[in-house]
């Protein structure tokens, strides 16, 4: 006598293990995004009262245009291909739909390609911060307190309305 096996269906992820997947994927886009804009178009103009950029964090309302232009070229000397990150984030998230809608779902495909993702949001941030200190190192003490009084000016009132 025989019996029919029916083969199982591999394990699904959770609804809140997508999701939190899928925010991670977006917070780091995000990340990866606004580096790339600061190195490309500089902050947004006019600034108002939030930090807009995230590739520089607190340090970017404090930072003067002097300081950014030398960001930017910065970012244009070290990392001359940084106009391709836009199709290179494109095809990220190309892969990620790839993993997503194939069938039997793959964790280690998914993984994967946000490891990659990882690498690169992180080469760009540690890049940013290797200029933030090229440029602290380069001011005289003048500027550099003049800096920190900003930072501490621009942390003082975030801090108040949050």
């Amino acid at each position: 006598m025989k019996t029919e096996v029916t083969p199982s269906e591999p394990p699904r992820l959770s609804r809140g293990l997508r999701l939190v997947l899928i925010l991670s994927l977006g917070l780091n886009l995000a990340v990866a995004g606004a580096v790339v804009a600061l190195a490309i178009k500089g902050p947004p103009q006019p600034r108002g009262d939030m930090v807009r950029d995230l590739g520089f964090g607190a340090f970017n309302e404090a930072l003067d245009d002097s300081d950014r232009e030398a960001l930017r070229a910065g970012f244009r000397q070290k990392m001359p291909d940084i106009g391709k990150a836009k199709s290179v984030m494109r095809a990220d998230l190309d892969a990620v739909l790839v993993v997503l809608r194939s069938e039997p779902f793959d964790p280690a495909a998914l993984d994967a390609v946000l490891a990659g993702q990882r690498e690169r949001v992180l080469e760009r941030v540690q890049l940013g911060q290797t200029l933030l200190r090229e440029r602290f190192t380069a001011m005289t003490p003048a500027e550099r307190g003049a800096f920190a009084d900003r930072l501490e000016k621009s942390l003082t009132r975030h801090g108040k309305r949050h």
